[in-house]
């Protein structure tokens, strides 16, 4: 059994390579018996900041796993930050044991600091990853990805600029522009509603946003852009292997 969360379609991919029929955090978070029993029980998500999306701490935080092999696959595009370790002890406050947890370094969608024109051209060995973290789930390894201490140097410097900031800065990252025509795919790609069409043009409401960008990278007329400077305003990405009705399918709330 196997859970993730995805924006732009990496996460996705890389379950899809793990197990047959993955199953979506923002589709299943909404149950109310999150009770789950499996051999081996993982969850594939991204880091942002170094850490999961709220959306997956709420969801270990509300779930029960009946495992004897809980894992965990971090998927990043530059730095991880000690991703494996912030894990570990997000498992410990939900009172889970982790078996495995391990990093996966795929094409970077933050766009306040990557080009994705640049990204696509970097071969970053997704495929040779992904067979070397199989092989580890098919052997059953018990392994928590090495964390140096440049690592947690890297995000304790993150959490540090991000004290200078107000308590809900992720959530103000987006605007609607002009360009809007009301198509709703962002609300469509949205895994925590947070975007909705009224009266024909979309719009963003803060407050439980995952700033996954999910939006912005699916908006067909670029309509959706940052409230922060981005490295290249017209490159905008979705993981080759992966469809829109497929990411459709994993968010959509509505």
């Amino acid at each position: 059994m196997l859970f993730y969360f995805t924006g732009t379609g990496n996460c996705l991919y890389a379950a899809k390579q793990l197990e047959s029929d993955p199953i979506s955090i923002p589709q299943v978070i909404h149950q109310e018996n999150l009770v789950f029993e499996d051999e081996k029980i993982g969850i594939v998500a991204p880091v942002y900041g170094h850490e999961v999306p709220s959306m997956v701490k709420e969801f270990m935080h509300k779930a029960t796993f009946k495992t004897a092999y809980f894992y965990m696959v971090l998927t990043y595009g530059n730095r991880h930050g000690g991703a494996a370790l912030l894990a570990k002890q997000l498992c410990a406050e939900c009172g889970i044991e982790p078996a495995y947890i391990n990093v996966l370094l795929m094409v970077d969608n933050w766009l306040p600091a990557f080009d994705m024109d640049e990204q696509r051209q970097i071969d970053k060995k997704v495929e040779s990853q992904l067979d070397a973290i199989k092989a580890d789930l098919d052997e059953g390894k018990r392994i928590i990805s090495k964390v140096t201490e440049e690592d947690m140097a890297a995000h304790q410097g993150f959490v540090d600029r991000m004290a200078s900031q107000p308590s809900d800065a992720w959530q103000h990252l987006l605007k609607v522009t002009e360009k809007c025509i009301g198509c709703g795919i962002c609300a469509k790609v949205c895994p925590s509603a947070s975007m909705r069409i009224v009266d024909g043009k979309a719009v963003h409401t803060p407050g439980n946003c995952q700033t996954c960008l999910a939006c912005i990278h699916a908006c067909p007329q670029n309509a959706i852009s940052l409230t922060v400077p981005e490295k290249n305003p017209n490159a905008r990405y979705r993981n080759e292997h992966i469809s829109l009705q497929e990411i459709i399918k994993a968010n959509q709330q509505a």
